[in-house]
C-alpha cells in the first residue's frame, strides 16, 4: 500500500481525464483519440471549477460519479486483482469485493482532483489494429513546473457500450498487479470475506474524511 500512497496523486489525475461522452460517439471513437478529447475536456472543468479547486469534496465526488466511472470497467479490475481467488469466490462475494474495491478507488481519484492545476497531458502514438480489442494509450504528465515526466498509460478492452479502462500504468507500475499482492496478502489472512471486511473498513474511514472536509468548505 505504501507505493500507491505516493503514486495516487498521479493515478487520480489519470483516471480523472475520462469524462463521460456521448454514448453513441464514444463507442465509435478510437480509443486514444476518445481518452485525447475527454481528457482535455475533463482538465478543462477541474481547472475551472471553483469548488473544486477549494477541495469540495462533495462536488469532487458528483464528478468523479458522473462523468468518470461511466469509462472504467471496475469488475475485470477487481477481477484481475484478485487473481486466482476470483473464481473461488461466489457472486455475492464477486458483487461485494467489486463495490468495496469501486469505492475505494473514487475516493482515491477524489482525492487528487483537486490538485489539477497546469499540467499537460502528451500522447505516444499508438500501435494497434482496428480489429483489437484490447489496446494500451500510452502518455505522459508534465509539470507546469519543470522536472522529468511521468509516464502514465491506460489498458483499455472494446465492450458492447464503448472502451473502457481496466488498468493504469504509473511509472512503471500497473494498478493491477500492485493490488494484486495487497489483495493476496489479505485473503490468505481472513479468506475473501477478511479482504471484503478490510476495504469495507478502509472506505468507511475514507467517507468520514470526506465529509468531514465537506463541511469544513
Amino acid at each position: 500500500m505504501k507505493l500507491f500512497n505516493k503514486l495516487f496523486a498521479i493515478i487520480g489525475l489519470s483516471l480523472a481525464t475520462l469524462m463521460c461522452a456521448a454514448g453513441q460517439a464514444a463507442a465509435q471513437e478510437a480509443p486514444d483519440v476518445l481518452v485525447k478529447r475527454i481528457s482535455q475536456e475533463v482538465l478543462d472543468a477541474a481547472r475551472s471549477d471553483r469548488d473544486i479547486q477549494a477541495g469540495n469534496q462533495k462536488r469532487v465526488l458528483e464528478l468523479v460519479e458522473t462523468k468518470i466511472l461511466p469509462h472504467v470497467d471496475f469488475q475485470r479490475m477487481t477481477a484481475l486483482a484478485s487473481g486466482r481467488f476470483w473464481r473461488e469466490a461466489t457472486p455475492e462475494q464477486q458483487k461485494q469485493l467489486t463495490n468495496e474495491f469501486r469505492a475505494l478507488l473514487v475516493y482515491t481519484y477524489s482525492g487528487a482532483i483537486s490538485q489539477i492545476r497546469d499540467q499537460k497531458l502528451e500522447y505516444k502514438p499508438m500501435r494497434s489494429d482496428p480489429a483489437d480489442l484490447d489496446v494500451e494509450v500510452r502518455s505522459q504528465v508534465v509539470q507546469s513546473r519543470g522536472g522529468d515526466p511521468i509516464q502514465l498509460n491506460y489498458r483499455l478492452a472494446k465492450t458492447p457500450t464503448g472502451w473502457k479502462i481496466y488498468d493504469v500504468n504509473v511509472l512503471g507500475a500497473w494498478l493491477v498487479e500492485t493490488y494484486k499482492g495487497n489483495f493476496a496478502t489479505e485473503i490468505s489472512k481472513g479468506g475473501i470475506d477478511g479482504l471484503i471486511k478490510t476495504l469495507t473498513e478502509k472506505n468507511k474511514k475514507l467517507a468520514a474524511s470526506a465529509a468531514k472536509t465537506a463541511k469544513a468548505s
